[in-house]
């Protein structure tokens, strides 16, 4: 902790369900944005990084369940095999809500590492369902692991700052 943090204790404020379902919406639709050239094969998956800020800060709202319907919302918004995206985004919050505690522990710039694993076991679903269906494997999309990784830093800091209210110390 540092000398900054000590000085201005922080409490987050309560989250509304509105606010959670509007976010997944926003990535919803930032994710049906036409990528195209080198951009597609680096396009990051702003649905996933979002999903796995709420599974790790609020697993008890947003959990493998609805993270299965907000994948099937992808699979129809996408036009991608139906279910790819469900079945990445229940492994991704599977993994999101059962290292909530431990990802909520590090700092920032040490998270970034454990939601990289995460997302690229996310992407290597992907992976794997396109090579079950075309018969090869498409390894372009472990990239969009790292670029989704990259917009960690700034969505946690994005809804940390839409949720943060300081407090005076006595």
């Amino acid at each position: 902790m540092t000398y900054r943090d000590q000085a201005k204790p922080e409490i987050l404020r309560p989250v509304s369900n509105a606010f959670i379902f509007a976010s997944v919406f926003v990535a919803l639709l930032l994710n049906s944005l036409p990528w195209n050239g080198l951009w597609l094969m680096l396009h990051p998956d702003f649905v996933a990084v979002v999903m796995l800020y709420w599974c790790t800060h609020k697993p008890q709202r947003f959990g493998v369940g609805l993270s299965w319907v907000v994948g099937i919302l992808a699979d129809v918004s996408d036009a991608s095999l139906f279910g790819q995206h469900a079945l990445s985004y229940t492994v991704l919050a599977f993994g999101g809500v059962v290292l909530s505690r431990r990802i909520r522990m590090f700092d920032l710039r040490e998270q970034t590492t454990q939601v990289f694993v995460i997302l690229l076991l996310t992407y290597l679903v992907y992976a794997l369902v396109h090579w079950q269906v075309n018969g090869q494997v498409a390894w372009t999309y472990l990239l969009g692991a790292l670029t989704s990784t990259l917009l960690w830093i700034p969505t946690s800091r994005l809804f940390q700052s839409v949720r943060q209210t300081f407090v005076e110390r006595e």
